[in-house]
């Protein structure tokens, strides 16, 4: 990170009354989100976190003062993001559990998604109409019709 971000990151912080290693945490789940999503886990917000615009969850599911403060941050940070363009490319696949990896795992030709995510040994990408499912190294590609997907959110099986 640049000065200049460090700076960003402190003023931030202290707008919201929250740890500088809070706002690095959801600023690069940001970028992994294409700046439209984020999925992170920090304390500061209750351990697992989701956000995208107009819905923001925190691991304390009712405290709404924890929600509006992160709606507060993210809004900020997917406002940065939009005007300042990530030199760093190896960020876009970043999740509270992800190793780094770089370049573009969905069919070539696909262009850049829409939202992209992993946890664990699954990624998943979304473009119009499709959505890229990677599972253990095995791509699948369904057909999402008329179906908008902003983002995909994993549950354990029961």
């Amino acid at each position: 990170m640049s000065l200049n971000e460090e700076g960003f990151i402190e003023r931030v912080s202290i707008r919201h009354s929250v740890s500088p290693d809070a706002v690095r945490t959801i600023l690069r789940a940001l970028r992994s989100g294409g700046g439209r999503m984020a999925q992170f886990s920090h304390s500061d917000f209750g351990g697992m976190s989701q956000w995208s615009p107009g819905m923001s969850m925190v691991g304390d599911m009712f405290n709404d003062s924890l929600k509006s403060k992160l709606e507060a941050v993210c809004t900020e940070l997917a406002a940065y993001i939009a005007e300042t363009p990530s030199r760093d490319r190896e960020e876009v696949e970043t999740s509270y559990r992800s190793v780094k990896q770089g370049g573009d795992w969905w069919p070539a030709g696909f262009g850049t998604p829409s939202a992209v995510g992993t946890q664990n040994d699954l990624r998943y990408a979304v473009f119009p109409r499709r959505l890229v499912i990677q599972d253990g190294g095995r791509v699948e590609i369904y057909d999402t019709g008329n179906h908008r997907i902003f983002g995909v959110a994993q549950a354990p099986e029961r």
